[in-house]
């Protein structure tokens, strides 16, 4: 077997380099191991917000960087606050930011 010459210099002084790679699952394979986690499907009958975080987590991938009122949302129902009373307060917070908009303009 030949050797190999590196493209650009014609070196036979090479190093092997590894690529990261990433194996992504399908969503079949995501909803099978989240069901396959007794905890965390209990904690999902019981409307427990951290189930709710974990099965959340466990859904978006890596999808990218989320906004902010999302990752506030996940933190304070990692705490054990319900997702309906977090929800409605910060649309409390979002129309009372708009309102003082709109009266500044």
């Amino acid at each position: 077997m030949p050797q190999p010459v590196c493209d650009s210099c014609g070196s036979k002084d090479l190093t092997r380099l590894f690529s990261t790679f990433a194996r992504l699952k399908t969503d079949k394979d995501v909803y099978e191991d989240i069901l396959s986690d007794s905890d965390l499907v209990k904690g999902m009958v019981a409307n427990d917000p951290r189930a709710l975080v974990e099965w959340s987590r466990r859904m978006e991938g890596t999808e990218g960087e989320k906004a902010p009122e999302y990752e506030e949302m996940m933190e304070r129902m990692e705490r054990g606050e319900r997702w309906d009373e977090v929800a409605s307060e910060m649309q409390e917070r979002e129309s009372a930011s708009s309102e003082t908009s709109e009266l500044e303009e």
